[in-house]
């Protein structure tokens, strides 16, 4: 990275606020952007039903308390792999599937009031993974 070119900022960089427009999580103690679950699952059913996958993230962002502003999912043949995105108020939603390997990779980051935790049991219920992986991630964590 050049870094004469480009203008680094990090956390205790950014100008303090007490405006209702930053959201910013602020819970046990720590203050971060939102929460950025890696979500993997193995050993899952119906990965290239494009009705399912639809009804599984609309589910997931009712129950996670997010809003939903648009949706997009692509199929793929011939394996029938799906790929696409959910763009939420609160951040989005991404998928990419294996049918073939019955294998999904979910990104999901929300921040504000949300619950991305909700996400997981959600998508367990759709496609029915033998395993599940979670990886937690706290965007932008302002370090002290």
């Amino acid at each position: 990275m050049d870094t004469d070119n480009h203008l680094a900022l990090v956390a205790n960089d950014w100008p303090d606020t007490d405006n209702d427009k930053d959201f910013f999580i602020r819970r046990g103690g720590k203050e971060y952007a939102g929460t950025h679950l890696i979500i993997d699952l193995w050993g899952a059913e119906n990965l290239d039903s494009l009705e399912i996958m639809e009804n599984a993230m609309k589910k997931a962002i009712e129950e996670s308390k997010a809003t939903l502003l648009h949706i997009h999912l692509h199929h793929f043949t011939p394996n029938g792999g799906i790929s696409g995105v959910a763009v939420l108020a609160e951040s989005h939603i991404s998928v990419h599937t294996w049918p073939e390997r019955n294998y999904a990779a979910f990104d999901v980051f929300m921040c504000g009031d949300a619950e991305p935790e909700k996400c997981v049991a959600v998508l367990q219920k759709a496609f029915m993974p033998s395993k599940t992986l979670v990886d937690t991630v706290l965007r932008g964590e302002v370090q002290s």
